[in-house]
């Protein structure tokens, strides 16, 4: 089950509770002490950073898989600061260590950035900040191979403990395996659903997409079922391969434009089509692959800024899904976007 730890920045009250979701995940992830603390500074920093700044936000707090997944990876703290502020003019002045623009010492996202494994921040001129960090049991490289990067945002409906939605990347042998699963309805059986659908690829992950699905339909029987896609890049031969049953929507980028991957009708562990075909596409360096749950709105249409073809995938997720809603057009679902993307070059 996808515990998610969404903590509405309004004022300085809300510090605490992000000390304490920053707790909640480590526990979770099963960081040490140390790294538990690290956690706790940056989701204080974050948080201290929306208000300053962004004259508040929302803080999500979470243990996911790591952005490049290996076959013994454990789980990370992940911690996104999202706001609809006026956005940073320049993010490379506001990472250095002295450059403040609220007449504090300036130390806040540096200190950010040295104790994460992952720190990436991404703004736009009147219409937000995202900024994200990933805390590790070590600090450990990424991997020099890796051919692609995932990640994801999740975010409950209205502050529930507990989000429907669940995503995993699992990496065995040449394949990386994006899941991401929509369990019906929402709440802790809708929760129940979707988390046993991720248990279950964690174990699949070798069996192409639609042999993952048909598994994972007999897994999810005795659940409420669950709408699921699975992509899957085989490293080696430099090809994408998906395929989906029920609404998870799915867009890959292709040479520029946008073209959306279809699934099939049904409910995985409840109604299962008789054929699950898949759609198989090159990967390449200028390729981008979202995953979205119905959560986003039916319109719903990519970001469309460049730079985030080569961004973090979390942050490209968390923009995606704060373009999509605002405080007059507040999701109606849990929500969570996973996103495949190539690795930058050095």
């Amino acid at each position: 089950m996808t515990r998610v730890w969404d903590v509405p920045v309004r004022d300085a009250t809300r510090v605490r509770d992000a000390r304490l979701a920053a707790e909640g995940a480590a526990a979770v992830a099963g960081l040490d002490a140390e790294r538990t603390q690290d956690a706790v500074l940056v989701a204080t920093e974050l948080t201290t950073n929306l208000l300053k700044h962004a004259y508040g936000g929302h803080l999500l707090v979470e243990a996911v898989a790591p952005a490049v997944p290996d076959e013994d990876a454990t789980a990370v703290v992940q911690i996104a600061a999202v706001d609809h502020g006026p956005g940073m003019p320049d993010v490379a002045a506001a990472l250095r260590d002295g450059f403040s623009t609220a007449g504090s010492l300036g130390a806040g996202l540096g200190t950010c950035r040295r104790l994460a494994d992952d720190f990436a921040v991404h703004s736009a001129a009147g219409r937000g900040t995202v900024a994200l960090a990933r805390i590790g049991a070590a600090h450990r490289p990424a991997t020099p191979s890796a051919a692609a990067r995932a990640g994801g945002i999740n975010l409950p409906l209205a502050g529930a403990q507990w989000s429907g939605d669940a995503w995993t990347c699992v990496r065995a042998g040449d394949r990386l395996t994006l899941l991401l699963a929509d369990g019906l309805g929402h709440g802790p059986e809708a929760a129940r659903a979707s988390g046993a659908a991720v248990a279950e690829v964690r174990r699949r992950a070798d069996l192409p997409p639609a042999e993952v699905l048909r598994r994972l339909h007999d897994a999810l029987r005795g659940t409420r079922g669950a709408a699921v896609a699975v992509a899957q890049l085989d490293v080696r031969q430099g090809e994408l391969r998906f395929a989906g049953v029920g609404n998870v929507g799915a867009r890959l980028r292709e040479d520029g434009t946008w073209r959306s991957l279809v699934s099939r009708p049904g409910i995985v562990g409840a109604h299962r089509p008789a054929t699950i075909p898949e759609s198989r596409a090159p990967w390449s360096a200028d390729r981008l692959l979202i995953l979205y749950t119905d959560g986003l709105p039916s319109r719903w249409a990519p970001p469309d800024d460049p730079r985030l073809v080569t961004a973090d995938p979390a942050v490209t997720a968390a923009v995606a899904v704060r373009d999509a809603s605002s405080s007059a057009r507040p999701m109606r679902d849990d929500t969570a976007v996973a996103v495949l993307a190539p690795t930058p070059p050095e």
